[in-house]
């Protein structure tokens, strides 16, 4: 579990590619401070294992299922990919839930300064829309931010300058393939009206009942 709020930006040392998985190299120094094997670390939103560290860097496997479902395997040497170590009891939730299980990927259409902002623009799978509430949170590439508009299948996220140089968003392009996950409580909900719900209509007047409305 961890909470959206990256804590290092980490650099791609090495990819060892095999046909639809890898095996990365990152270097980290202050993510690799007091870690153990066998621990989880956010990598671009999605949540991998430390199977090797030393001072400087880190050892992560990507499975097939990550490999498919997610940019990592657009990764090479040089790459700057977003940290952050698993939520504790001890750590403020100042973001949101982020489960580090990637939804979706997604498209960066557009970048543009408005201010001291910047504004991106991402193109998301059509399938999520349900997920995405304006003014909701979303997870980009592990980074916990707010929808600040929905249009069809885009989402505008205003981005304070704070977050752009504390994360890999400063070096993203337009073009570039993102990593989505929507806020779980909503697919928690869904779940559950799909099996407690078959014989109750979902109108205004149960939302009422339940005190929804």
């Amino acid at each position: 579990m961890f909470t959206g709020i990256i804590e290092e930006v980490g650099k791609v040392v090495n990819v060892i590619k095999e046909t639809n998985s890898l095996k990365l190299d990152i270097e980290a120094p202050k993510t690799v401070k007091n870690i153990n094997l066998g621990d989880s670390i956010c990598v671009n939103g999605v949540c991998l294992t430390a199977t090797y560290f030393d001072n400087r860097l880190f050892s992560a496997d990507v499975s097939p299922e990550t490999f498919n479902r997610t940019n990592l395997k657009y990764l090479k040497n040089g790459s700057f990919v977003n940290l952050e170590k698993s939520l504790t009891l001890s750590k403020p939730l100042g973001g949101h839930i982020v489960t580090g299980h990637v939804d979706a990927i997604g498209k960066i259409i557009s970048i543009k300064k408005m201010f001291n902002f910047t504004e991106f623009i991402i193109e998301f799978p059509i399938e999520l829309r349900k997920y995405i509430v304006e003014k909701g949170s979303i997870a980009i590439n592990g980074i916990s931010l707010t929808v600040n508009n929905i249009e069809g299948n885009k989402i505008s996220l205003m981005i304070i300058p704070h977050t752009i140089e504390e994360t890999n968003l400063k070096n993203t392009n337009i073009g570039e393939i993102v990593n989505i996950e929507v806020d779980i409580i909503g697919k928690y909900v869904e779940n559950m009206l799909k099996f407690d719900n078959k014989d109750k209509e979902l109108n205004i007047d149960f939302l009422r009942k339940h005190g929804f409305a």
